[in-house]
């Protein structure tokens, strides 16, 4: 299986046909929220029965876009779910199921066999039933899923990307959870500026706005679990909290151990357990960190590239902001009095700044950072933008003046703040007060405190395809009380993008930026001292591959944190230097070079991603750096 699959690169594991599997009747392919768990049981063993048909889907509610022809799961004689039914026992369960297909092909399912592997599968005949069975003897998160055919590069066809469905055997004492599968849906056409048809991604068989809200009171505990039913990763980000990564893998990964982040990977068709405490009330999102899987490109209303203009009758409770595609929305409801807070100690100005055809015909875009020490260069354009240097517990002021052509919102990625600075348009807040866009030569102002010291970021959350792209980005960097920021030793690496994707199936796609660089200049150390590698990453919509090499083979560096927050002992050990991260991850390494001599930088796509020679690539190649230890 492959390691990750993005967005960017699904020629690489997917051609998506624009066939669909035989049609039986109409019907509705409702969207399934996993609350209820399907089969009757009874003395130690469930029963039950499954089947497939076909019929309409409609992930932007009862309003939007129809999908027609589509295969789904359903409980015999029950409507059809997106996901399927949920199979859900205590641990030790028998579990005795029937599948029936009713469709017009062959259907091959994994997941129901006695191993529950995705290598463990049942084939069922057109019209056909055959038993199953297993005994849910680990706890853990599993899944089912479905096909009737498979492309030459084993994808599903698109009218078969809703054949999936979630297994959980819970543990003794397992706390309530909520339980989110990831899916899609598209089409591919080659002469699409994007390279596809149509397509959709959706959360429990619903794409935001129209994703469900999911409600809590401040002091709750939260238990999640995230199923992946795609062939691309995704990194999912909660917006103002740390969660801590309870498991990974279906099925777990034995050797994993538990971590704090605000960015975790799921790889494609597997699953994570994840736990938060909500101390804090208002609205916040939890949401996919690539870029294009909150575009109007996951929208059913673009077509062959193109969104139609009549998209906003679909969302008009989103019009602040136009997010669609992978996102959820939680509001956190408060308990007891609101805490007083500091008066800020420092004020920022942020300046976002916009000048035409710097990446082709693309603009560039800049965040241009002043304070009383140091003002603005009125024609400064720094990427990244400049790093904002904070002491934890000192509350912030930051004034963000819009000079761009379009309008502008902040994220402070990582930072645990109220609801209404975090910086989504037309959701963050509460009640009356939510935060609204800030429009073209127009400012707004918000504080904030940071709460722990660590390596956090500040990037756009609007039109965050565009602007990211662009160059709106730039680290933060929050010291101890007491604690100084050498940039000598420190040693910020800021991955970026030179501008945005267009054909998110053939490419070419854009180069990765190392600092605002395509070719950086090479890095001077010096032996014997002891430096921090503090890497963002917010390059496109791929994984970035660092390593740090010596004679051709990695060196060693010590992960020392993981999104700002300090790793377990278990983590925190020496290794060799090679990171895969995605956007939205933000690691910290220590590194003492032991001797003078010659290293390398490299940087670029991982190589699992990149088709087989002599096929063209439609990534730029690897970059090297060269790194001179004196």
């Amino acid at each position: 299986m492959l390691r990750s699959m993005p967005f960017t690169a699904l020629v690489l594991s997917t051609t998506l046909l624009t066939g669909s599997v035989g049609f039986d009747s109409p019907a509705t392919i409702h969207p399934n929220d996993n609350r209820h768990a399907a089969g009757t049981l009874a003395h130690g063993v469930l029963t039950v029965a499954l089947e497939t048909r076909t019929g309409s889907w409609q992930p932007d509610g009862d309003g939007g876009r129809t999908l027609e022809g589509l295969s789904a799961f359903a409980e015999a004689g029950q409507p059809l779910s997106t996901p399927g039914p949920l199979i859900r026992v205590p641990v030790g369960t028998e579990v005795r199921g029937t599948l029936h297909n009713t469709l017009a092909r062959a259907l091959t399912v994994a997941g129901l066999g006695s191993t529950r592997s995705l290598s463990d599968t049942l084939v069922v005949a057109p019209g056909a039933t055959v038993p199953f069975r297993f005994t849910a003897s680990a706890a853990g998160t599993y899944l089912y899923n479905g096909s009737t055919g498979l492309d030459p590069e084993l994808g599903r066809v698109p009218g078969d990307m809703q054949l999936n469905g979630i297994i959980v055997v819970d543990a003794p004492n397992s706390p309530p959870d909520r339980v989110m599968s990831i899916s899609w849906y598209f089409t591919r056409d080659a002469k699409s500026p994007s390279g596809f048809g149509r397509g959709v991604m959706a959360i429990n068989g619903q794409s935001w706005p129209h994703t469900e809200r999911l409600t809590y009171t401040q002091g709750d505990s939260i238990h999640w679990r995230v199923v992946n039913f795609t062939e691309a990763d995704h990194p999912m980000h909660l917006h103002g909290f740390y969660f801590r990564v309870d498991d990974l893998g279906i099925p777990a990964d034995t050797s994993f151990h538990q971590h704090m982040a605000v960015t975790q990977v799921v790889l494609p068709r597997t699953a994570m357990a994840l736990s938060w405490k909500a101390d804090r009330p208002g609205n916040w999102i939890f949401h996919c960190h690539y870029a294009a899987h909150l575009s109007s490109v996951v929208e059913l209303d673009t077509d062959k590239g193109v969104l139609d203009p009549m998209a906003m009758m679909h969302h008009k409770s989103d019009r602040p902001h136009q997010m669609f595609g992978l996102v959820m929305g939680i509001s956190v409801e408060p308990k007891g009095p609101a805490p007083l807070l500091a008066a800020p100690e420092r004020v920022i100005r942020i300046v976002q700044r916009e000048k035409p055809e710097v990446y082709g015909s693309q603009a560039g875009m800049s965040y241009v950072v002043e304070d009383n020490q140091h003002p603005a260069d009125p024609g400064a354009m720094p990427v990244p933008a400049p790093a904002l240097i904070l002491e934890r517990g000192k509350r912030v002021q930051v004034t963000i003046v819009n000079q761009s052509e379009d309008h502008a919102a902040v994220h402070w990625h990582g930072i645990e703040l109220e609801s209404y600075p975090d910086g989504v348009p037309g959701w963050s807040g509460s009640g009356s007060n939510i935060l609204k866009p800030i429009p073209p030569h127009d400012s707004l102002t918000v504080s904030w405190t940071p709460r722990r010291a660590g390596s956090f970021m500040y990037h756009s959350h609007f039109s965050e395809l565009k602007q990211m792209g662009a160059g709106l980005y730039g680290p933060i960097i929050v010291l101890a009380p007491g604690e100084k920021f050498d940039p000598e030793t420190d040693r910020v690496l800021f991955f970026g993008g030179a501008g945005s994707g267009v054909n998110f199936f053939d490419g070419p796609f854009p180069k990765t930026l190392l600092n605002g660089s395509a070719e950086p200049a090479p890095m001077e150390l010096k032996a014997g001292t002891k430096y921090r590698f503090r890497l963002f990453n917010l390059a496109g919509d791929a994984p970035t591959m660092v390593s740090l090499n010596q004679n051709g083979a990695p060196v060693a560096w010590r992960a020392v944190a993981k999104d700002g927050y300090p790793l377990p002992a278990s983590l925190a050990v020496s290794a060799p230097a090679v990171l895969v991260f995605d956007p939205g991850e933000i690691y910290d390494f220590e590194y003492t070079p032991a001797t003078t001599g010659e290293l390398t930088l490299k940087f670029g796509i991982p190589d699992f991603l990149l088709p087989p020679p002599p096929a063209p690539s439609p990534f730029p190649p690897t970059v090297t750096v060269q790194v001179h230890v004196r």
